[in-house]
């Protein structure tokens, strides 16, 4: 992740001096416990939040074992129609002060141009989390001081802040926003796709490294196989135009990198990468109409103009 970090969002991202990963973190099976100030269970911060969807404890054990195995997965239309608009807040710069950090509230830090903080962006879209997630809007050129000193050392995006603590790694929160928040859930329940799941997971720097590597002005065969794999995955399962069959994380994993990718080639190299790729096509146009995700999108041309910069020198 870090090397794919530095050919891909070095600028937008981390700070140059600190590109390494931080440890998984997983959240403890602490239980809950009483609080009488506020007559609410609550739960120590290193666990999981108890989801509102989740079957009431006065429904008999195996009611709640039917009705998890026949609980349907939320509609596609569920992900794709928030029928939220948000107003974005602007960039936090150096002269910018700090939120009241650790005071409760749950904050999502990205960069507005960042693929990686983007990813959890739309995860926070998709389940419907505006309102509970707070939205904190670092500008990487100009970053605060403070963001590294008090918020993530690791000086980079995304970071979410949520029960006392700080967490990265956009792979890392999209799983956790997924498993620890309501609102409808973004990977299946089949024993199958998720293995598939974590094999496309596995599999996105490898995607990013191999089409980067046509910018710099190498590499194009890897790229087309690449994309090749990408085509070829979504003839995995056969009940939906997108990874899983059904809208998932995968989708969101992807999602913000080809979407950079589609009008740079085009652009610059005049390659259409749906050309030869019909599945892939109409992967795009599906994701195209996701409310969650369109409101996070940036113009194309600021996409390509930003590329042209970092790459055209090498091409």
């Amino acid at each position: 992740m870090a090397t794919l970090k530095t050919l891909v969002c070095h600028t937008c991202c981390s700070s140059s001096s600190l590109l390494t990963s931080s440890p998984d973190i997983s959240p403890s099976s602490a239980p809950l416990s009483f609080c009488r100030r506020t007559s609410r269970l609550i739960r120590p911060p290193d666990s999981a939040i108890v989801c509102l969807l989740r079957p009431q404890p006065h429904v008999p054990v195996l009611a709640r074992v039917a009705l998890a195995q026949t609980r349907p997965r939320a509609s596609l239309s569920a992900t794709m129609a928030t029928g939220v608009k948000e107003v974005l807040p602007p960039a936090l710069t150096s002269t910018s002060d700090p939120p009241p950090i650790f005071d409760g509230t749950t904050r999502l830090y990205i960069s507005y141009t960042c693929p990686f903080a983007q990813r959890v962006w739309i995860t926070r879209n998709c389940k419907g989390l505006q309102d509970e997630i707070k939205l904190v809007p670092i500008d990487l050129q100009n970053r605060p001081a403070w963001y590294k000193e008090k918020v993530y050392p690791a000086n980079k995006v995304p970071a979410l802040e949520h029960n006392n603590e700080v967490r990265g790694e956009s792979l890392d929160l999209i799983k956790y926003l997924d498993a620890n928040f309501g609102g409808p859930s973004l990977l299946p329940e089949d024993p199958a796709k998720k293995e598939f799941a974590e094999e496309l997971f596995s599999y996105t720097d490898t995607f990013s490294k191999s089409v980067v590597s046509s910018f710099k002005g190498e590499g194009d065969d890897q790229a087309a196989a690449a994309l090749d794999f990408i085509e070829q995955a979504f003839s995995k399962f056969e009940d939906g135009p997108f990874f899983l069959g059904q809208f998932s994380l995968v989708d969101i994993a992807y999602a913000p990198f080809i979407e950079r990718f589609k009008p740079y080639l085009q652009e610059v190299k005049g390659t259409d990468i749906t050309v030869g790729r019909p599945k892939l096509a109409t992967w795009i146009e599906e994701m195209n109409k996701n409310e969650a995700y369109t409101q996070t999108r940036r113009d194309p041309k600021e996409l390509v103009e930003s590329y042209k910069k970092r790459f055209s020198a090498q091409l």
